[in-house]
Formats: C-alpha cells, structure tokens, sequence
C-alpha cells in the first residue's frame, strides 16, 4: 500500500493523468472490501491453517501488485486496488489472532512491535527502493519507473510468501511443528495467563454467537473508536511524498523519495522503545499510548502554525513516531484486554477493531487535497480534533482496565 503514495510521485499521477480527487478515490476504493471482509476472514482462519492460509493471501497481492503495473487507467487503477482490497481483508487481523494465541499478555506487545515495524521499515526501504528504482530503471525494456516498482515489490511479496509457507506455524493446539507434550505445554502457559490458545478443546461457537459476544463487550467500541483515530491519522503515510514534495518546492522525484526514509526511521526506534516498556509495564499502557497521541497533538498544531519547512519536516517526522507507536501499542493493548474472550469472539473483536479502525482511512483519504497546499491546514487541523479525542479515549480504558488488567498479570 505505501508503494502506491511514491508511485504517485515518480509518474503515474502524470501517466494516468490522476486528479487529486482521483488518487484520494483509489485510496478509498481499497478499504470497501478490506473493511467488509476482515470479520468474515477471521471467523474463516479460526477453522483453518494459518500456514496455509496467510501465505495464500500474500501469493494473491504479490501477483496482483505485480498486474499494477499494467494500469492504462484511473479505471483501470480503481478496480485493481478494489479486488487487492479484498484480498488484504484476511491478513492483518489473521496476523493479530495469531499472535495473541501463541504469546501470553505481558509478550504481546514486542511482537506486535515487530510486526508493525515491518511495515515501518517497508516504508522506509520503500523510499529507497522507489528512488533507486525511478533513478535506474526508468524507461528499461520500455517500462516506466513507476511501474517497475509494483512488479519488484509484487516479486518480493510473493518470494517471502512462499519461505513463510515452511516457517509459519499454526495455532498451539493444532500446529505439526511441535510434539503433543509441547502442545500441551503452550496450551497450559496461555491458560495460565487467561488466554485461550485456540478454538481447539474449546465449546464451538457459531459463527453468530461469536459476532454477538464480540459486539456486546463494551471494550470492543472502545478500542474501535481508539483505533480510528490512529489510523485516520495515520493517512498521513499515503501522503509522505507528497507532503514532503511541497514542503521542498521542486525537488527531485529521487530527493522526496529519499527525503520519506527519516521519517520512517525515527518511527522505527520509536516503535520499538514503546513495545518494549509496553510489556515492561502492561498495566499503564493506556496512559503510555494517550502519552505519545498527547504527543503528536502537540506536534500537529505546531504543524498549524509554523510555516517554517525544515520545522514542519522535522514536526512531521515526530507526529508519525507517534502514530506509528500507537499502532502496535494499541493492536498489544486490545489483544490483552480480549485475552479471556472465546477464541472465536476474540478473533472477532481483533478483527473488528482493525477492520472498523480502518474505515476511518476512508475519510482520512480526503484529508490534504493539492488546493491546500503547502499548508495542508485543514488535514492537519482534522488530525489534531481527532488526535485528541485518542487521549481521552485511551485515559479512560487506561482507569477502566488497569485493575483486572493487573490482578490477571500478577496473578
């Protein structure tokens, strides 16, 4: 998905003759099916092989990012990202159930670090790719730049997709890679902690009481709403190249690439410092998240008022270490906080809270259209509204599941 902001830049806007109204519209179009999907997805995986399953999704848009190359069209664009849409739905939310079935509350948050900083570092060496890409392979055999970017990244989806097939394991009760007793043993260390491991050895939920338990628990809502304010924030990703092109006037294509790498960086060190005291500090991570949100509040104003580049270059890359660090800090956080739901349910609220969280995408798409440039004030002004309704959303499960969080830690 990060491919397509500096796609945008190294000439498909021109090639395709995109309107800014457009790009917003292909940005849109994604999240239809990668919204709908994700519940079903999830239900979908809790009976299945996730070594099987999460491969197969990755194989689909490696192949599919690779036909993006191809596009003649904003048509031709819109009905590609529709259909990657689709099959995106099932990774991210399978990805998060994974995870919280094999790591006890006090462990989830590093590895949902690590899974976020991949796409931290993805965007950083997506920079440096796009620009070695545009600067040396622009009109090879013919073909654009831009395009070249979509098949080598669509080649490397697929390339790992496959290795992951052999390393992958499934849920703790079910996966062949360990013997019965360590089976046993994984089982009983998450029952330990009040984490069901997987649907295995557990009373079947249908798939409608699984969806109605889920909707009915209040925490749910609330990390719905937490998350929306993330990741509606967070489109600030699709715009890094463009935001830091009118930040430094004419630059070359190759310097903005380059120019989007710090930011991705500084929110890499980031991400893994606040994973770190996440799980040191299990039961404060409601405070530890409003914090940096607090944090790039700040920042986003600032951004409102200071029209000094090299100061809202420097802003910028502060508000995404914010926004980058509450992303997996929050996914940790509603893992534990739905550590004792039916592994169906909680595979449910997991995807809900991704899925609805990325609604918020839909409207954030919109957010900083070339009329506003270079200020953007408005997108920055819708930040920092919902920016700060994150603070107090995180405050109050901060004071609501602070105690049960640490009687079931310290138990």
């Amino acid at each position: 998905m990060i491919s397509i902001g500096n796609a945008k830049i190294s000439g498909m806007e021109v090639d395709l003759n995109l309107t800014s109204n457009q790009y917003s519209i292909a940005l849109v179009v994604f999240f239809v099916g990668y919204v709908v999907l994700e519940v079903p997805s999830n239900l979908l995986l809790g009976r299945s092989r996730p070594s099987i399953f999460l491969p197969s999704i990755m194989i689909l848009w490696g192949a599919l990012t690779c036909v993006m190359a191809v596009v003649k069209s904003f048509a031709h664009l819109v009905i590609l990202r529709t259909i990657l849409g689709c099959i995106e739905a099932g990774f991210a939310p399978g990805v998060l159930l994974l995870i919280s079935s094999w790591y006890k509350q006090t462990e989830q948050s590093k590895r949902f670090g690590v899974f976020i900083s991949a796409a931290v570092l993805s965007g950083a060496f997506g920079g440096l790719i796009a620009a070695g890409i545009v600067d040396g392979l622009e009109g090879a055999q013919g073909i654009r730049g831009w395009r070249w970017l979509f098949i080598i990244e669509g080649v490397i989806t697929i390339g790992f997709a496959i290795i992951s097939i052999f390393i992958l394991p499934d849920f703790p009760a079910t996966t062949q890679r360990l013997s019965d007793r360590e089976r046993q043993i994984a089982v009983a260390r998450l029952a330990r902690d009040n984490v069901t491991a997987s649907s295995e050895g557990t009373e079947k939920l249908s798939n409608w009481g699984a969806c109605k338990v889920a909707c009915q628990d209040y925490r749910t809502w609330a990390f719905v709403v937490g998350y929306m304010v993330i990741v509606g924030s967070s489109t600030l990703t699709y715009f890094y190249p463009t935001l830091v092109g009118g930040l430094f006037g004419h630059a070359s294509t190759k310097k903005i690439n380059l120019l989007t790498v710090p930011i991705y960086g500084v929110a890499f060190v980031a991400t893994g410092i606040t994973s770190y005291y996440g799980d040191k500090f299990p039961s404060w991570r409601g405070l530890i998240l409003a914090g940096w949100l607090a944090f790039s509040l700040i920042c986003s104003i600032l951004v409102c008022t200071i029209y000094n580049f090299t100061a809202r270059y420097a802003l910028l890359v502060l508000i995404a270490a914010g926004l980058w660090s509450t992303n997996g800090g929050t996914l940790a956080y509603a893992s534990s906080a739905f550590a004792g739901m039916h592994p169906q349910a909680r595979g449910v609220s997991l995807a809900m809270v991704n899925a609805l969280g990325n609604l918020a995408q839909i409207y954030g798409s919109y957010l900083f259209p070339e009329d506003d440039s270079p200020k953007y004030i408005m997108g920055f002004s819708v930040i920092s509204a919902m920016l700060a309704v994150g603070v107090s959303v995180f405050l109050f499960l901060q004071i609501w599941l602070r105690r049960p969080l640490k009687c079931e830690i310290t138990r």
